[in-house]
């Protein structure tokens, strides 16, 4: 299986949507635990990078590949 490429300040879809409607997620923070904001209602969580890369369906939004231009 492909590791799924993601960075600091990108916007992934998650399997499963926030409470409050939307699975859309950013990136800010990245270690060990992962912590991600969503893009609805501003809520972040923390959570372990295993769970996080099981739960991730794919990056929409680079910020790297945004830099770039």
């Amino acid at each position: 299986m492909e590791r799924k490429v993601f960075g600091l300040g990108d916007i992934v879809l998650m399997k499963k949507p926030h409470p409050c409607g939307t699975n859309e997620m950013e990136i800010i923070r990245m270690g060990m635990d992962i912590r991600i904001k969503c893009t609805g209602c501003q809520h972040s969580v923390l959570i372990p990078r295993a769970k996080f890369e099981k739960n991730l369906k794919k990056v929409l939004h680079s910020a790297a590949s945004e830099a770039e231009d």
